[in-house]
């Protein structure tokens, strides 16, 4: 399940993508349009900071702003950088994982199968594609 952590983080995206023109953008304006407290929305935001998402300037005349086109963004790229691996299940989220029934696991095709269908849906949504 994805948390408010990642859908929030997607409703950040968007709205920097629609207020684009207007430069910088300050964390208190996205927090009333969006209706998300300020303080859950510094936690996202600095996610999305360290991972090179949104580029921010703090003082006064500061703010956020996406540092790519909206559709130089996918869908799934925002959600796991909020959420951390789509995945579902550790083998496939962690590669480092050590699962002693790897190699006679009879669920793994499965998990495999419902992975890759959960990473090209969001992969293939661009952030361009909700505005």
């Amino acid at each position: 399940m994805i948390s408010t952590k990642g859908r929030y983080a997607i409703r950040v995206m968007i709205d920097l993508a629609e207020n684009k023109d207007k430069g910088l953008i300050p964390l208190k304006d996205i927090s009333e349009r969006q209706d998300i407290s300020k303080k859950y929305l510094e936690i996202i935001v600095k996610s999305l900071v360290t991972a090179n998402m949104v580029d921010s300037t703090s003082g006064k005349g500061g703010g956020y702003r996406l540092n790519r086109d909206p559709e130089n963004y996918t869908i799934g790229e925002i959600i796991e950088t909020a959420e951390g691996p789509l995945a579902p299940v550790a083998c496939l989220a962690d590669k480092s994982y050590k699962c002693k029934r790897k190699g006679k696991c009879k669920t793994l095709p499965m998990w495999q199968e419902y992975n890759d269908l959960i990473h090209d849906f969001f992969y293939s949504k661009k952030l361009s594609d909700l505005l």
